[in-house]
């Protein structure tokens, strides 16, 4: 499923709103020891953001190279602003930012992903977190992660991942260290259990 599929997406699939935890045995170097928030899922395929991988670019850098500020406006942000977390949400359309955030904010593009969280996916986000306007929790994450028609499901019948219901406490989480341990956690797995566990809870 791509971006595009997400924004003509009508039903809810029954991974959505799920965490996928990447078990040990994970072939794809890209998930490795990964949490992936899943935002759509149906027959057409499954998309969502991993939420535990540091992005090397700022905030501020992502601003200046958009154009949406200038040098000096940079310089004068506030800590809160400059600090705003971006996250490396996958390996599809890696030039492409989304921002994850609570349903505080909306605009015309915003996609519901949830009950309680939101997917937008254009300037008019970022210009609102410069000025002060942007939702009260939020995230940005540069690419995404894809699967295509029954790709995810052959994926997870091979033990490949455990899927939960999110938690958006650990989706907004800035720390990411040990993100992987307490999406584990909040199932009751330790990581040692892992080679046990049969693909989901």
């Amino acid at each position: 499923m791509t971006f595009a599929t997400l924004k003509d997406k009508r039903e809810r699939g029954f991974l959505d709103g799920q965490f996928l935890i990447a078990m040990p045995g994970m072939q794809d170097g890209n998930f490795d020891r990964s949490v992936v928030y899943i935002c759509a899922h149906s027959a057409a395929g499954a998309m969502g953001f991993i939420i535990n991988r540091s992005q090397a670019i700022s905030f501020t850098e992502v601003l200046l190279h958009l154009k949406l500020v200038e040098q000096p406006e940079a310089i004068m942000m506030d800590g809160a602003t400059r600090d705003f977390p971006i996250l490396n949400g996958g390996p599809v359309e890696t030039g492409r930012g989304f921002v994850l955030h609570s349903d505080d904010f909306s605009s015309e593009s915003s996609i519901p992903v949830s009950d309680d969280i939101s997917l937008t996916a254009t300037l008019d986000i970022l210009r609102a977190i410069c000025e002060g306007r942007g939702p009260k929790r939020a995230t940005m994450l540069l690419g995404y992660a894809g699967w295509g028609p029954g790709q995810l499901e052959s994926e997870i019948g091979s033990n490949g991942w455990l899927n939960c219901p999110a938690c958006e406490e650990l989706i907004f989480d800035r720390t990411l260290e040990d993100k992987y341990e307490r999406a584990l956690a909040s199932m009751g797995v330790r990581p040692e259990m892992l080679s046990r566990e049969t693909g989901h809870a």
